[in-house]
């Protein structure tokens, strides 16, 4: 039987360009070779932009949608760029407690501090550039 990350996973990989549904409060940490990144809702995942994915987290109750029309695609490419831009803001810190810290208290701004606790720390840490011992760091501080 597959997990729900395999099934996500299998989408994701299987050419096809998804939409987290942006009417729920729910998300996706992408894990590719050497990089990792976050698809929140309104965000395209799939496609071509994500036929390397290693691995996927699960956000909240996760919902991918299929887009309607050309623009709804766009609309979505658009603010998978916007989230990837937010996450780079935290990264360009260059302390490395602070951007755990950034982005721990982002995702507890928008995700129920239950969901932010299931998020290991290797994923946190690959999304700003730390080490999961920061994270930890920053999780006590917070």
């Amino acid at each position: 039987m597959l997990s729900e990350e395999d099934d996500i996973l299998a989408r994701i990989r299987g050419g096809e360009l998804w939409v987290v549904n942006s009417r729920r409060r729910n998300g996706l940490i992408i894990h590719k070779e050497f990089y990792t990144e976050f698809a929140g809702p309104g965000a395209a995942v799939g496609g071509g932009l994500d036929s390397d994915c290693r691995a996927v987290i699960p956000l909240g109750s996760l919902s991918l949608i299929s887009p309607d029309s050309a623009e709804a695609q766009q609309k979505a490419l658009k603010i998978r760029l916007q989230w990837v831009r937010l996450t780079q803001n935290f990264t360009d810190k260059p302390v490395p407690l602070d951007r755990a810290q950034l982005i721990l208290e982002q995702f507890k701004s928008y995700f129920d501090q239950n969901i932010v606790d299931k998020v290991p720390d290797e994923a946190f840490a690959l999304l700003v550039g730390v080490l999961p011992y920061t994270v930890r760091r920053a999780r006590a501080l917070v």
